[in-house]
């Protein structure tokens, strides 16, 4: 828009009444906004709302792409106890949005992402008794032998809940390697599979163990006990009999030396006593000696007289 100004001599005229044939000093300073027809005015002014408007819309979609920039991207997104939004689906079973993550994150190691208590999604569909969902992950590349911070595989909760659905999933979608170590792999408590449904009375987990593979004779590791003499030790005979059937040892020796037979001493089950008592070898009948008559004496002996003792030297003094 050209402003409408009038030529102006080097000699200035200070006069305040204008000469003759000269404009005046309010036309000589008018923008030409006044002078504009009403539709020019109004195109103008159109104009630099638009203008205005659209540096509005650019400043709003930079600070946009901006924000967009530093939020991270949905499969990196953890809460402050290590969750992922996947964790957090599974826990609050929202069916739509776990199905749709697991899709975009096939084969990928998001669905092998453990929490702080080191559990995986599949971990947490255990917990929460959502075979479907143990399908999804496993059909999709998860890892089911990955442990939790207790060392459990998911395989281990399930046999310690007895959840005959999610067991029949984990061991049929699993691959063949994946089972194989599934069924032999102990916790940080020293217990597998067959142990811990044996402890607790799972006759059908217990059979189905076996038959996919898992030892009927492994021990735990802290005490050398089998599955058989968890079964005693529990007073279980159903579950004597059993793992009798299915080839369990009953000769098998714990670490402190003992059969299962010697654990029906001082219970009051006499069935599993007579169950186990024609199949124990007759050397192993017997409880073993802990200790001999001789230290006995020498301890009754010691406790009978008083025990001096010097004073006790710390660093020199």
């Amino acid at each position: 828009m050209a402003l409408r100004r009038t030529t102006v001599t080097n000699q200035m005229d200070y006069s305040r009444e204008p000469k003759e044939g000269k404009p005046s000093t309010d036309e000589r300073l008018d923008s030409g906004v006044d002078s504009l027809k009403e539709e020019d005015y109004q195109a103008v002014a159109e104009d630099i709302f638009h203008l205005q408007l659209d540096c509005g819309l650019a400043s709003q979609r930079k600070q946009l792409a901006a924000s967009a920039s530093e939020v991270p991207p949905w499969n990196t997104q953890v809460t402050e106890d290590g969750d992922t939004l996947l964790h957090l689906a599974i826990i609050h079973e929202a069916k739509d949005y776990i199905r749709k993550m697991i899709e975009l994150s096939k084969n990928t190691d998001f669905l092998d992402v453990q929490n702080d208590q080191r559990q995986t999604p599949l971990h947490l569909a255990v917990i929460t008794n959502q075979s479907d969902v143990c399908q999804r992950l496993l059909a999709d590349g998860c890892d089911p032998t990955l442990v939790d911070d207790s060392g459990d595989m998911p395989i281990h909760i399930v046999c310690r809940h007895g959840n005959l659905l999610c067991f029949s999933v984990l061991t049929q979608f699993c691959r063949p390697e994946h089972l194989q170590t599934m069924m032999a792999a102990c916790n940080y408590q020293g217990q597998n599979c067959l142990h811990l449904a044996s402890v607790h009375g799972f006759l059908s987990l217990v059979e189905n163990l076996v038959d996919l593979g898992a030892d009927v004779n492994s021990k735990e590791q802290r005490n050398g006990r089998s599955g058989l003499h968890l079964a005693v030790d529990q007073q279980n005979l159903s579950l004597v009999r059993l793992l009798v059937k299915k080839g369990a040892d009953p000769n098998l020796l714990t670490f402190g030396g003992h059969t299962p037979f010697h654990l029906t001493y001082g219970r009051g089950d006499d069935d599993i006593k007579k169950e186990l008592y024609s199949l124990t070898h007759p050397d192993l009948r017997e409880l073993p000696d802990s200790e001999s008559d001789d230290s006995e004496d020498e301890e009754d002996g010691e406790s009978d007289e008083e025990v001096g003792y010097d004073d006790i030297q710390w660093n020199g003094h």
